[in-house]
């Protein structure tokens, strides 16, 4: 059931640093941490355009009927645009992924929980990973200290291993809760521990910080400890079994998907994102349709299959990074978590077919999905096939396009 997605300016009370514990509960979505007065220094500008210094967000309310006082308009139902071949985003056929729009051999393996894993992307020696192309989504978003992790959503497609395993940040209290999906992790700082401990799907959580299995080590001689922890997706449905968890998810919104791109696109055969210390590169091909992916000017490969890493949909999405006072390492002075708030409404790219589509992303409500719109408020479709978000601050211009 839907509920308001009002957003209060909560604080996180008791939030501790690394290593402090406690039972303090913490409110629901949006989670609320400590966060410094930042305020004046915040841009606030949808991406690419330049930035803007304005305030946090404030809370959001969506109106959907009638206008609004003071002679504002009032927000429409959205609709799809003509765009031929559209799947979704209500009423999926019993053998179409809704987080892919492709069709499966198999329809009991959506009758499954999706599960989503932290996976290492830092430093270079960590790569290549294991299982990423195997993913239907992930989720490239900031950790600390300009380096950036995954978060991977494995629904329709198993892998073995999957990996590197890392710890969990503040992003992860929001993409389980969006794709009704169990989370898979190991290690986090103390509060954030805290909050994925006191989250309403804290029952889906596989973590060695718990006590759980699931999880195996893969020496390697270059290899620092931290970077030979592996999972299977497996091993984690196995865990799901024994919970009595491993059910289909309920999917509270969806995307929409076609097999023509909509009108109104514009050339982009290259990307390129540049994050503080990665470099993450997307270049069209188009025999296949796919966006294939070079970091920091190598290929970028999934060890499992030695191909390289390719999507059909490269997102790139801005929201608001707040600057928190969870201490996540101490290297250099300490980096600080980042709280990325992927909820309400913010600007988008998509890149499908060789082609850029700007509009905007909303998420209206906790387990809601990320849904898309074009500039006129028309459902934004995307390629069929899976997805890899580019999460990126509001006011961001180290995004170039290449027709």
């Amino acid at each position: 059931m839907k509920r308001v997605f009002v957003f209060c300016c909560v604080f996180l009370a008791g939030v501790v640093l690394v290593g402090c514990g406690g039972n303090t509960a913490v409110s629901p979505v949006p989670t609320q941490v400590n966060v410094p007065d930042v305020s004046a220094n915040v841009t606030n500008t949808p991406v690419p355009e330049p930035a803007t210094p304005t305030p946090p967000p404030p809370p959001v309310v969506v109106v959907t009927e009638a206008a609004v006082e003071g002679g504002e308009t009032a927000v429409s139902s959205p609709t799809p645009a003509a765009v031929p071949g559209l799947i979704g985003p209500d009423n999926f056929p019993e053998n179409v992924n809704p987080l892919t729009g492709e069709t499966v051999d198999d329809p009991s393996v959506l009758h499954r929980r999706p599960i989503a894993i932290k996976i290492s992307n830092a430093p270079p020696i960590v790569r290549p990973q294991s299982g990423l192309n195997s993913a239907d989504l992930i989720f490239e978003h900031y950790a600390e200290g300009g380096l950036t992790r995954f978060t991977a959503v494995f629904y329709s497609h198993d892998a073995n291993p999957v990996g590197s395993i890392r710890s969990g940040r503040l992003i992860d209290l929001e993409i389980p809760k969006m794709y009704d999906a169990a989370f898979a992790y190991s290690g986090s700082s103390g509060p954030v521990r805290l909050m994925i401990r006191d989250s309403e799907f804290f029952d889906r959580v596989i973590s060695p910080d718990f006590g759980h299995g699931g999880f195996f080590r893969i020496e390697d001689p270059n290899k620092a400890f931290e970077h030979t922890l592996f999972t299977s997706t497996f091993d984690l449905r196995a865990i799901l079994e024994q919970r009595g968890l491993n059910t289909p998810p309920q999917f509270q919104t969806n995307m929409a998907f076609s097999t023509e791109p909509p009108t109104g696109g514009t050339p982009a055969s290259k990307l390129s994102i540049g994050y503080i210390a990665t470099n993450a590169t997307w270049v069209y091909n188009p025999s296949d349709g796919r966006y294939y992916r070079w970091t920091d000017g190598e290929m970028h490969l999934d060890a499992n299959t030695g191909q390289q890493v390719n999507f059909k949909n490269i997102i790139v999405l801005g929201a608001h990074h707040q600057d928190t006072d969870i201490l996540e390492d101490n290297v250099g002075g300490g980096h600080y978590s980042i709280q990325i708030q992927i909820w309400g409404e913010g600007p988008v790219s998509i890149f499908r077919d060789g082609q850029r589509f700007e509009g905007r992303w909303r998420r209206e409500h906790p387990n809601d999905m990320l849904t898309f719109y074009d500039q006129q408020g028309n459902i934004l479709p995307l390629a069929i096939g899976n997805s890899f978000f580019q999460l990126v601050p509001l006011g961001f211009d180290q995004l170039t396009v290449t027709p």
